[in-house]
């Protein structure tokens, strides 16, 4: 098994990763909402979203843990926005591996 963990690049895993967080409709449409914007705040996005706020919680931290978002508290809410050094270097790695 030590192996397999060896023959995968970094790149490979890096995408797969930003792929993995990507991979569902209401990720892709925050990624896509705050690639338009600047940041955009978690209560806004209840209201746009027909989902429950735990589970809007759940894919904003899933974005955040893979690292294409980042999110500031400014209280009573969470202002997200997306981290664009990740963000460019998912375009790239995606780009690279599309015209394989």
């Amino acid at each position: 098994m030590e192996k397999a963990k060896n023959t995968f690049t970094e790149n490979q895993k890096l995408t797969a990763r930003f792929a993995k967080a990507m991979g569902h409709p209401v990720r892709m449409y925050i990624v896509e909402l705050l690639s338009k914007q600047s940041c955009c705040y978690s209560g806004d996005l209840s209201e746009v979203l027909p989902i429950a706020k735990s589970t809007l919680s759940q894919h904003l931290k899933g974005l955040k843990k893979a690292g294409l978002i980042q999110g500031e508290i400014e209280p009573p809410k969470i202002k997200y926005c997306l981290n664009k050094e990740n963000w460019e270097l998912a375009q790239k790695l995606f780009k690279n591996f599309l015209q394989i």
